[in-house]
């Protein structure tokens, strides 16, 4: 039986029904495993994981009420990215990154930064300047 419920039974004009059925194939492409919202949660670290799970509800929750997927789509992509970097890098180091970044936002203040000026003797050394 084919999706559309028909037989593959031909029509007078020998076309199929699928043919003739405009709906036969959705219009809208399905996503890849890694990008479904459960692949995604489960991608994340525990201290992100309920803030998509929220932000993701919403979004479903204002889709029902407009009838527009823009935004449900946006925190799909974002945390996509956001799943695929912790994954690529490791639990661990996502979460040294997340603590480093909160260090810096409460302090205003990057412990392991360099002065711009050591950078550039660096590299006119490097360069044998």
């Amino acid at each position: 039986m084919t999706p559309t419920g028909s037989r593959g039974l031909r029509g007078a004009n020998g076309v199929s029904a699928a043919a003739d059925n405009p709906f036969y194939e959705s219009p809208v492409p399905a996503l890849p495993p890694d990008t479904t919202p459960a692949a995604i949660r489960d991608a994340l670290i525990d201290e992100e994981r309920a803030e998509f799970e929220r932000t993701y509800q919403e979004a479903m929750l204002e889709a029902a009420r407009t009838l527009d997927l823009t935004r449900v789509l946006n925190v799909l992509r974002n945390y996509h990215r956001i799943a695929w970097l912790t994954q690529r890098q490791g639990p661990e180091a996502h979460r040294r990154m997340l603590d480093k970044a909160a260090e810096i936002m409460r302090t205003g203040k990057n412990p392991d930064a360099v002065p711009a000026q050591d950078v550039m003797a660096l590299i006119a050394k490097r360069r044998g300047q």
